[in-house]
C-alpha cells in the first residue's frame, strides 16, 4: 500500500474513531474498542498476526504518551486514546485475540490485555506487570498469546545480566523508597539473566528478513548495560521491504517507519538487533 494511502486511511479512522467515542460514551476506550472489534469482524479469515497489523492501522496517529500504566495500587489501564511502545503492541495483539473469539466484546479484551500484561495474568503489585520485553515474551509463549521465534530464526544466544531497574529504582516512581518491590525485581532480573534468551543481531535482519512475518511483535535489543530491549514495534512489509508500525516518542504517535527495519537499527547507537514474537 502507497505510505501516503496508509498514513491518511490511520488519520481519518483515528478521528472518526475518537469522534465517535467522545459522541457515544462517557468510557471512550470501550467505544474505540468497540469500533475497531467491529472494523476487525471485515477480516474474520485472517490469521492472528495479521489481525494485529489491522489493528495496528487502525490505532495510526494515536499521540505517543509515556507512563500512562503508572498507577497506585497497580489495576488494569485501558487507554486506547494515548499509546507508548510496548502497549502499542499490547493493545494490538488484544485486538486481534479478541477478534478472532465468537463473541468480542470489550469485556474479553480487557481479559486478553490482562492476560498479555501480567505475569500469569494475576494482577499483584507493581511488579506482577512484565517490565522487561523478554520476559513478556518468554511469559507470553507460556500463555500460548505468541510464540518466540528469535531461536528458529535467528539462534544467537543474547547473553547479558539484566539488572536495569533494580539499578535504577529512583527512574520508576513506584520503585522509590519501595525496598520489597525492588526486591521482587531484583528476583525476577536474576532469573532472567539465568534464562537462555536468543536474539537476530542487526547484520542478520536483511538476509533473515523473509523469516519474519506481517504482524510478528519485535523488541530491539539494547547494549546499554542491564537493559533487555529499548523500543517495541510490529512488522509490516512493503513489497519485499521489511518497516514497521510503532508508538514513536520522535514523531508523538503512531507511525509507520520512514525507513526499513535494517536501516532503522543500523542508524542508532546502544541497539544491536531484535527479539521476535509470533501472535497465536
Amino acid at each position: 500500500m502507497n505510505k501516503k494511502i496508509f498514513l491518511l486511511a490511520g488519520a481519518l479512522l483515528f478521528g472518526f474513531t475518537i469522534l465517535f467515542a467522545q459522541q457515544s460514551t462517557n468510557n471512550p476506550d470501550e467505544e474505540i474498542c468497540n469500533h475497531i472489534l467491529t472494523e476487525l469482524k471485515q477480516h474474520s479469515e485472517k490469521t492472528t498476526e495479521e489481525l494485529v497489523v489491522e489493528a495496528g492501522k487502525l490505532l495510526m496517529n494515536t499521540p505517543y504518551v509515556a507512563h500512562t500504566l503508572e498507577t497506585e495500587p497497580e489495576q488494569l489501564v485501558v487507554n486506547l486514546r494515548e499509546l507508548d511502545c510496548t502497549t502499542y503492541a499490547e493493545n494490538c495483539l488484544a485486538l486481534a485475540r479478541t477478534a478472532k473469539t465468537r463473541k468480542p466484546s470489550f469485556k474479553h479484551f480487557k481479559n486478553e490485555l490482562q492476560l498479555i500484561r501480567y505475569r500469569g495474568g494475576e494482577i499483584n503489585g507493581y511488579p506482577s506487570r512484565l517490565h522487561y520485553f523478554s520476559d513478556w515474551i518468554l511469559d507470553n509463549a507460556k500463555k500460548g498469546t505468541v510464540k518466540s521465534v528469535s531461536q528458529s530464526i535467528g539462534n544467537i544466544e543474547f547473553d547479558k545480566t539484566i539488572n536495569f531497574m533494580s539499578q535504577h529504582p529512583n527512574s520508576y516512581k513506584p520503585l522509590k523508597n519501595n525496598a520489597v518491590f525492588i526486591e521482587a525485581l531484583h528476583k525476577q532480573e536474576q532469573q532472567l539473566t539465568k534464562t537462555q534468551l536468543y536474539y537476530i543481531p542487526t547484520e542478520k535482519i536483511e538476509t533473515l528478513k523473509h523469516q519474519i512475518k506481517n504482524g510478528d511483535i519485535f523488541g530491539i535489543t539494547s547494549t546499554v548495560d542491564g537493559l533487555d530491549i529499548t523500543h517495541v514495534g510490529i512488522a509490516v512489509f512493503k513489497g519485499d521491504e521489511l518497516y514497521f508500525m510503532h508508538a514513536s516518542s520522535k514523531a508523538e504517535k503512531v507511525i509507520l517507519s520512514e525507513q526499513t527495519l535494517y536501516d532503522y537499527l543500523a542508524n542508532r547507537a546502544s541497539v544491536s538487533g531484535i527479539m521476535l514474537a509470533r501472535p497465536q
